[in-house]
């Protein structure tokens, strides 16, 4: 009991033997580190023991680490984007921006890899100042001279609402220097942001959406579970996780998940989108239910600024 607050405590323990797995003390710590950290990953309150497995995978996570903080600091990551489209027009209206790292020693590392390296080592903020500087100013360039000027998606981790206030003030601060008007950009998190400083990030929210700025749930459907959030927070739209998309068969089977949220977005008055949508019947199966917006390799995988520009007429 904590203040009158009843607390629930576990514990993950690393065990590295002496001196079977080393005669070095210094050794003999980190190996039970790492094998500390194995527990925690398996959900943790358990005692994992040591083995040359972990090694090799703390060893290549600290190269991964140490490669991408030389990266960070050259902004040699790159930014792709990729095309939310109006399926009844196939025409582009916005983007996402996505990050892609390939390395001189480690060559293409996947984005899954080094973001999870990146959100334990403390450097997540960092990739996402990377990916506002290049995308803000990429898509204020292809918005001169557009009539209908495409939107900007960004994810945001939840680790960095553990310093809202910053965070939003960065976020003003970003958009007013590349020109970037609040209203074509997008924020996506997902649901496990809203388990974090929940107060402080409720009061970022509402003060990046009062600026002018739309918020989007990433990943809809397969996180935080309760739906009272959505009637409580400044949230402009759902994103249909591609898992629910992919499960939609050529005769529609396996599709009540995907009809369930475009029919709770509906209810709600929130705009909908679709991603992953990588076939025709899927991109069907949602025109006929009345979501228009979709992303998916149907329509283009994340390319690069260059790739995009000559592969959409419309992006000068």
């Amino acid at each position: 009991m904590v203040d009158g607050y009843e607390v629930g405590v576990s514990a993950s323990c690393g065990i590295s033997l002496y001196p079977e797995h080393t005669d070095n003390i210094e050794a003999l710590l980190i190996n039970a580190d790492g094998a500390m950290y194995a527990a925690k990953k398996t959900a943790g309150n358990k005692a994992i023991l040591f083995d040359e497995k972990i090694s090799i995978e703390k060893k290549e996570k600290l190269h991964i680490e140490a490669r991408l903080k030389k990266a960070i600091a050259l902004e040699a990551i790159d930014v792709y984007y990729q095309p939310k489209v109006d399926a009844r027009t196939n025409k582009m209206t916005g983007v996402e921006a996505l990050l892609r790292w390939t390395d001189e020693e480690l060559g293409f590392v996947s984005p899954d890899r080094f973001i999870a390296v990146a959100e334990d080592a403390g450097l997540v903020h960092s990739l996402w100042k990377i990916a506002m500087k290049k995308a803000c100013l990429q898509v204020t360039k292809w918005n001169k001279g557009r009539e209908e000027p495409l939107t900007l998606a960004v994810n945001f981790s939840a680790k960095q609402f553990q310093e809202p206030c910053s965070l939003v003030k960065q976020v003003k601060e970003f958009l007013s220097e590349c020109g970037l008007a609040p209203e074509l950009f997008e924020i996506e998190i997902t649901e496990s942001t809203l388990l974090f400083n929940t107060k402080e990030t409720i009061r970022a929210l509402e003060n990046l959406h009062q600026y002018g700025i739309s918020i989007s749930i990433d990943d809809f459907g397969t996180g935080y579970s309760s739906l009272s959030y959505l009637k409580t927070l400044p949230i402009t739209s759902l994103k249909i996780d591609r898992s629910f998309i992919q499960d939609i068969g050529d005769d529609f089977r396996d599709s009540e998940i995907a009809e369930a949220i475009i029919n709770l977005a509906r209810s709600l008055r929130l705009k909908v989108i679709a991603e992953g949508v990588e076939e025709e019947y899927q991109k069907e199966f949602l025109m006929q239910h009345h979501c228009y917006d979709m992303q998916g390799y149907l329509f283009s995988k994340p390319v690069s600024a260059e790739e995009l520009g000559g592969s959409w007429g419309q992006v000068p």
